[in-house]
């Protein structure tokens, strides 16, 4: 049983890749939009924003957006927010931004008021050309790609797994 679920989902992506799908699609189809999304481009011009990194730390630890903090997703809480100002602006990714989402729900019902989803996370951030950072904040061309059945919307960078 356990090798039927693996062939369930990563099936099914691989056919949205192969049927032409896009990263937006894919993303669209597994979130819940109950948080405000801004895109990779949208946040490239903000100025001062708190960002936070929703994905697990071997990922983290591989490549983040420049700046960013960990935050996590399985083990997080709300003492990882840290001295954070319930009305500063905060941008949450992960992967892709389902992870994310979930973590920025929580953020939204502790009360932090501006708190946005990055819609395609760090996905969409490379595809477009954002810079990723190592664990030393040194640039580099890796990014931590899940898995190979959601590393296929990847499209630029190393992806490591």
């Amino acid at each position: 049983m356990k090798n039927l679920l693996v062939v369930l989902f990563v099936f099914p992506l691989s056919l949205f890749a192969q049927e032409g799908f896009s990263l937006t699609e894919k993303v669209k189809s597994v979130l819940g939009f109950t948080v405000p999304t801004l895109e990779a481009e949208q946040l490239s011009k903000m100025g001062k924003v708190v960002i936070f990194d929703a994905r697990e730390r071997v990922e983290f630890e591989v490549s983040h957006l420049p700046n960013a903090k960990y935050l996590g997703d399985k083990d997080f809480t709300l003492k990882s927010v840290g001295s954070v100002s319930k009305t500063d602006t905060i941008v949450v990714y992960c992967t892709v931004g389902y992870r994310s989402e979930k973590i920025a729900e929580k953020l939204q019902k502790a009360g932090y008021k501006n708190v946005y989803n990055l819609f395609g996370g760090i996905f969409s951030w490379k595809n477009g050309g954002g810079k990723v950072v190592n664990s030393v904040g040194t640039e580099t061309e890796r990014v931590h790609a899940y898995n190979k059945a959601w590393g296929i919307f990847l499209l630029k960078g190393e992806k490591v797994y």
